[in-house]
C-alpha cells in the first residue's frame, strides 16, 4: 500500500507540477499548428497571456504563472527570453534584474549557477518562492499544453532558431518579427518557423508577400489599439487565411480596471481573432458571451 501511494504522489509531481485541470491548446505538428492558425470565419477568438498573466502571487515569465493561467482559460503565452553571462536563454523582460525579482544589476553580469539564487516578484511586487526558468524549461512544459511566442530582447536569431530546432518546437514554439526582412532570415532557415509578424499597415502586408513568407506560418499582430484603417487590414488578412491579434495592454486592460467590462468584447467586434492581454483571467470571463457554441477548431481545445 505504501509503495502503491508513493508511486501516486510521484505521478502527481512531475515536472514539479501536480496534476490539475488545465485548458491546454494541443497541436502536435506543424501541419497541424497550420492549421489551427488559418482564419475561417468559424474559429474560436482566444487570448495570449502577456509575459504569461502576472497576477498577485504569481510573477510573470514564470512557469508556475503559466500553469496558474491555463487553469482558468486558453491561451498562448507571450514571453521574454534574455542571455545570462554564460548564454543561458532564461525568461526575464527587463534587462535588469531589479523590478521583477531580488537580484540587482544586469541580467547579463550573472551566470546562470548565480540567477538560480533569485526569486521572483509578483504583480505586486511581493516576493515568491519562484525561480527564473530557461527558455528550454519554459519549452518543454508547453509541449502538448500551448503555444509560446518568443519577444525579441537580446537572443541571436540563429540561437533561438537552434533551440527550436533541439527541441523540434516548430508546432508550438513562435518567434516575434517586427519586419519582413527578420521573417526571412529566419524562413530561409527552417522553413516550418512560425510568426507572430507585425504587420500594422497594408505597405508591411505586401512586404511580407514580396519576401516569400507564406501567409500559413504567419499570425499578424496589428498594434495595440484598434484605429480607422484597420477594418480593411484585417478584410486583408482574413482573406489570406491570417488571423489578427490586438495588445489589450496599454489601452484596454487600463479600460477594464477602470471599470469598462465589456472591452474586451469591443476588440473582438472590431475584427481581432486574438488577444493579447495582461490580464488573461479577467479577458477570458469578458469574451465569453462571443464564444460560439462550436467552431471548427474545437479539435484543438482540450
Amino acid at each position: 500500500m505504501k509503495q502503491l501511494l508513493s508511486l501516486v504522489l510521484v505521478g502527481l509531481c512531475v515536472t514539479g507540477f501536480a496534476q490539475k485541470k488545465l485548458h491546454k491548446l494541443a497541436i502536435p505538428t506543424v501541419a497541424k499548428a497550420q492549421e489551427f492558425w488559418h482564419y475561417t470565419p468559424q474559429h474560436r477568438p482566444f487570448l495570449s497571456a502577456h509575459r504569461g498573466g502576472a497576477r498577485p502571487g504569481f510573477p510573470e515569465n514564470c512557469l508556475e504563472t503559466f500553469e496558474n493561467t491555463l487553469e482558468h482559460t486558453y491561451a498562448t503565452f507571450e514571453i521574454d527570453p534574455r542571455l545570462t553571462k554564460d548564454n543561458v536563454i532564461v525568461l526575464l523582460h527587463d534587462a535588469t534584474l531589479n523590478r521583477t525579482s531580488n537580484g540587482t544589476g544586469k541580467l547579463r553580469d550573472y551566470t546562470w549557477q548565480e540567477v538560480q539564487q533569485f526569486r521572483l516578484k509578483d504583480s505586486e511586487g511581493k516576493l515568491t518562492d519562484f525561480r527564473i526558468p530557461t527558455l528550454e524549461d519554459a519549452i518543454e512544459w508547453a509541449r502538448g499544453k500551448t503555444v509560446l511566442i518568443l519577444d525579441y530582447k537580446d537572443v541571436p536569431f540563429d540561437k533561438t532558431l537552434e533551440i527550436i530546432r533541439k527541441h523540434q518546437a516548430e508546432a508550438f514554439v513562435m518567434v516575434t518579427v517586427h519586419t519582413a526582412k527578420d521573417a526571412q532570415y529566419y524562413h530561409q532557415r527552417n522553413p516550418d518557423i512560425l510568426f507572430e509578424a507585425f504587420v500594422h499597415t497594408e505597405k508591411a502586408l505586401h512586404e511580407y508577400e514580396a519576401a516569400g513568407i507564406p501567409w500559413k506560418q504567419v499570425m499578424a499582430y496589428i498594434g495595440s489599439q484598434t484605429k480607422p484603417e484597420h477594418p480593411a487590414l484585417i478584410e486583408e488578412l482574413h482573406q489570406r487565411g491570417v488571423m489578427v491579434m490586438v495588445a489589450a495592454g496599454p489601452v484596454y486592460d487600463k479600460e477594464y480596471k477602470a471599470g469598462k467590462t465589456d472591452v474586451y468584447q469591443t476588440i473582438l467586434k472590431a475584427g481581432a481573432d486574438l488577444i493579447e492581454t495582461d490580464l488573461p483571467i479577467q479577458a477570458n470571463q469578458g469574451i465569453q458571451p462571443m464564444l460560439p457554441k462550436t467552431s471548427d477548431k474545437d479539435a484543438f481545445f482540450k
